[in-house]
């Protein structure tokens, strides 16, 4: 068998432990990941495209089969212009599982070769998503458990303590 890559897309704003494992988790399962930061209409990111790319890749081993792109526009042009038909999405919750469905039946109509392939992360980061991360850092909590050193010492700059 050849080759196998996968994307990964999000918005990873910021990225966390989670998103990391899943990225773990994805590479026992494909020879290389596409990590696709991607913007999301209705949410202003914290962090800059080019930022949430810094951080992912200063999170990752250095040894690591991963890429971090800019997603511009559809999720299924890149994987078709790209001939990949893997799309990783996590799952923490069961109230992820609706949205995620959507996204993947959406991806399937626009590009039919397109499979999503849901991985969960370690239990002790099913709780965590950026968002919280952010509010956590904003009120003045120690998020040093939830994201990478990289991602704490920025939200800790952005969050000085109270």
């Amino acid at each position: 068998m050849g080759m196998k890559c996968a994307l990964y897309p999000g918005s990873f704003d910021p990225v966390t432990k989670g998103h990391i494992d899943v990225i773990d988790r994805a590479l026992e399962l494909f020879n290389e990941i596409i990590v696709l930061i991607a913007e999301n209409e209705s949410k202003i990111p914290l962090f800059s495209s080019k930022e949430r790319v810094e951080f992912v890749q200063q999170s990752l081993r250095k040894d690591a089969p991963v890429r971090v792109l800019i997603l511009e526009g559809l999720l299924a042009d890149f994987a078709k212009k790209n001939q990949i038909n893997v799309v990783i999405r996590g799952l923490r919750a069961v109230s992820d599982f609706e949205f995620e469905f959507q996204m993947a039946l959406m991806n399937r109509h626009l590009y039919p070769k397109l499979e999503t392939v849901f991985l969960t992360p370690k239990e002790d980061y099913t709780y965590v998503s950026s968002r919280l991360v952010k509010e956590v850092a904003r009120l003045g909590g120690n998020i040093s458990k939830f994201v990478p050193p990289i991602v704490a010492m920025k939200l800790k700059e952005i969050y000085p303590c109270h």
